[in-house]
């Protein structure tokens, strides 16, 4: 059964939903397609951490899990850099908040100023969105762990993918900060 959505107090609906999405085509190019829907999922992450006090976006959903917002936006910043600098463009970058020491760090180590890792996260998708502009959707990359290629178009849609999984959780992780739901 179908639970009807929680109204919003006003005070946290302008919070929650400020800087409006851009409306996702209904035609267009395989690229325009790809694309507007990629920023709609990363729009849609900066809008569930907008209008919660910084120290409250590390707060953790639901115990033993260390999944918070900040740890998403940690994470979402790792698989830009993964995807589009490291495998797609070949660029010889350091990952950000993973090591095969301690792969979990994005969820589990919470150091640092939330603020900062929002600032980074912003940063990675722009170097992203700067690649795919200058790349075909047919051209490839090499994917590091098994040596084999894989094109703009599989990473676009994958990229696609992680987003709305992790926009779900983000969903979750904010309606218990706040009592916030939405789109």
């Amino acid at each position: 059964m179908l639970r009807p959505m929680t109204k919003i107090p006003e005070e946290n609906y302008s919070a929650v939903f400020a800087g409006d999405r851009p409306e996702l085509p209904k035609v267009g190019d395989e690229r325009e397609v790809l694309t507007s829907f990629l920023d709609w999922q990363r729009k849609t992450l900066e809008m569930k951490c907008s209008g919660i006090a910084p120290e409250r976006l590390s707060d953790l959903g639901v115990p033993p899990s260390t999944m918070s917002l900040h740890g998403l936006i940690r994470h979402l910043t790792g698989a830009e850099r993964w995807w589009f600098r490291l495998q797609f463009a070949g660029q010889d970058v350091p990952m950000i908040y993973y090591s095969d020491e301690d792969p979990e760090q994005d969820f589990d180590d919470l150091a640092g100023d939330v603020e900062e890792a929002l600032a980074r996260w912003k940063q990675e998708c722009q170097l992203s969105r700067d690649i795919v502009a200058e790349a075909d959707l047919d051209q490839t990359g090499t994917e590091i762990r098994t040596g084999k290629p894989v094109s703009l178009r599989v990473i676009l849609v994958k990229m696609i993918a992680e987003y709305a999984r992790h926009n779900g959780h983000a969903d979750l992780l904010r309606e218990r900060i706040d009592g916030a739901v939405g789109h």
